[in-house]
């Protein structure tokens, strides 16, 4: 009996110190995915292209959302000379101009997100690349993102980081 608990003492020891070897040699990473998403050149050319990209329909917005508030400023001074009949007519026009111009936004908005969302996921594709890249130079068992709190000397983002950058300008 006393032999056999002795035996399980030695196997649960072993068994530790086993473990213990085996997490020192254990690598973990981290990654930054929002530096990289807001930071990478790759990132910067994306947003500056969609910027191109969407300009002029964010300017004819702009404009039509002017020309809806000179037209409510129009409607408010000329109200009250206007018959009821007219004053109908018009609020039915602001109120047309009001609905367009909603669409519109709400158009843009879901064109503008789709983009943005094509473009992060062509963004992300190349982070990741260049994490396996990185994780398999270094020799590293795991890479995590969105920690509470990483050692920096776990922290490749800014590996992955230079290699996008790299990437994006032998372009």
């Amino acid at each position: 009996m006393k032999t056999s608990k002795f035996a399980w003492l030695i196997s649960a020891v072993l068994a530790g110190c086993a473990m213990s070897a085996a997490a020192q040699e254990f690598k973990v990473g981290v990654i930054n995915y929002q530096v990289i998403t807001t930071q990478s050149n790759p990132a910067k050319a994306a947003q500056t292209k969609l910027e191109q990209e969407f300009s002029k329909r964010q300017k004819e917005l702009t404009d039509q959302q002017a020309a809806l508030k000179a037209f409510g400023e129009k409607f408010d001074r000329d109200a009250p000379t206007l018959s009821e009949s007219q004053r109908a007519n018009r609020q039915k026009e602001g109120t047309d101009l009001a609905r367009d111009l909603q669409r519109r936004q709400r158009e843009f908005q879901e064109d503008l997100n789709g983009r943005r969302n094509e473009e992060l996921q062509q963004l992300l594709e190349r982070a990741t690349r260049a994490v396996k890249q990185v994780a398999e130079a270094e020799k590293y068992d795991m890479v995590l993102q969105e920690v509470v709190f990483v050692n920096p000397k776990h922290d490749i983002t800014d590996k992955v980081l230079k290699i996008l950058n790299a990437n994006t300008a032998s372009k």
